[in-house]
C-alpha cells in the first residue's frame, strides 16, 4: 500500500505497523517523534500501530541550538 513520509511517497506492505514504515524509511532510533495523520504517537505504540492506505506520517527531529 502507499502512504506518505515527510511529503514523499512510500510502498509499505498492506497492514504495515509504524515501526515496519519507520525501518524503511531508515528513521533514527533515538530522538525523533512521529505523528500519524496529526497525531502523535508514542515510540512504545509504534509497533502496534497499524497504517492504512494513504496514511500521512511526519517523522520529526529534535535539533538542539539557541
Amino acid at each position: 500500500m502507499t502512504i506518505t513520509i515527510n511529503g514523499q511517497r512510500h510502498e509499505v506492505a498492506t497492514d504495515a505497523s509504524l515501526a515496519e514504515a519507520m525501518r524503511v524509511f531508515g528513521a533514527p532510533e533515538r530522538g525523533v517523534a512521529v505523528a500519524v495523520d496529526g497525531a502523535v504517537v508514542p515510540r512504545a505504540r509504534w509497533a502496534d500501530t497499524v497504517l492504512h492506505e494513504e496514511a500521512t506520517v511526519e517523522v520529526l527531529t529534535a535539533v538542539q541550538g539557541g
